[in-house]
């Protein structure tokens, strides 16, 4: 689908499987906004890339915990861009404890895991609906983990707020029907810098895995700019993870 005069905003877009989607989705003609909460520098690169190969993107900092900065956010790309038609609500952090260290699971880990991974994107799909119900249409996709799936992961509050994800994108998707549709990419193991100084558990995964390969944030980015063209769809839960919870 070519998506030239479509505004799409992409959380935690200077890295990984955000950088990933902004270039895909620029590449398919849309104009691209950056979003980063401490990456500026490579948020800004994301959007230098885009723009010197003819796209249009901007970089523009806010922390999707806090809904005020959300809904400023929103405001500047509307201002720069008129309108925002998608919405990737890729930010996402953790924090690496044992499951079995109970007492690591601090209220702090709680609140601020939370904070971003879940009320974050309901900040985010909040502030741009009016937007995207204006024209009618838009679409939002969410990203969630197989770790709110097999409820392990980096940590249990990690797992749980991934679980969350997957339960807002269907209340999301009945609360913003029929204008908006909201659905949800669930990735398993990615080549990203979350693997960093891991790189040797990551190749002992990949000959476990059905299709021996870790995923790469290309292909998570493709399926999310899949996701936000499929017109039919909203309210799924779907998981690219090369077999690894079959």
């Amino acid at each position: 689908m070519d998506l030239k005069n479509k505004v799409a905003l992409v959380t935690g877009g200077g890295t990984g499987i955000g950088r990933a989607t902004c270039l895909a989705l620029a590449k398919r003609g849309a104009a691209v906004a950056v979003n980063y909460s401490r990456s500026k520098a490579e948020a800004e690169e994301t959007a230098q890339i885009i723009n010197s190969e003819g796209g249009h993107a901007i970089a523009i900092r806010a922390d999707v915990s806090q809904d005020k900065q959300v809904r400023e956010m929103v405001d500047t790309i509307v201002q720069r861009f008129r309108t925002i038609d998608f919405l990737v609500n890729n930010a996402s952090i953790t924090q690496h404890i044992s499951f079995d260290d109970l007492e690591a699971a601090t209220e702090e880990v709680w609140d601020e895991l939370y904070d971003v991974n879940v009320k974050g994107m309901f900040y985010c799909a909040r502030a741009v609906s009016p937007f995207m119900k204006n024209n009618k249409q838009g679409a939002i996709v969410n990203v969630g983990s197989i770790a709110g799936q097999t409820g392990l992961g980096s940590s249990l509050p990690y797992a749980v707020s991934k679980a969350a994800v997957h339960g807002l994108t269907k209340s999301l998707a009945h609360a913003l029907a029929p204008d908006i549709r909201v659905s949800c990419v669930v990735p398993g193991a990615v080549a990203t810098r979350w693997w960093a100084g891991k790189e040797e558990q990551m190749k002992r995964l990949a000959p476990n895995l059905l299709l021996q390969r870790i995923s790469t944030p290309e292909d998570i980015a493709q399926f999310i700019c899949a996701a936000l063209e499929q017109e039919a769809m909203t309210g799924q839960i779907i998981t690219i993870d090369s077999g690894q919870t079959l």
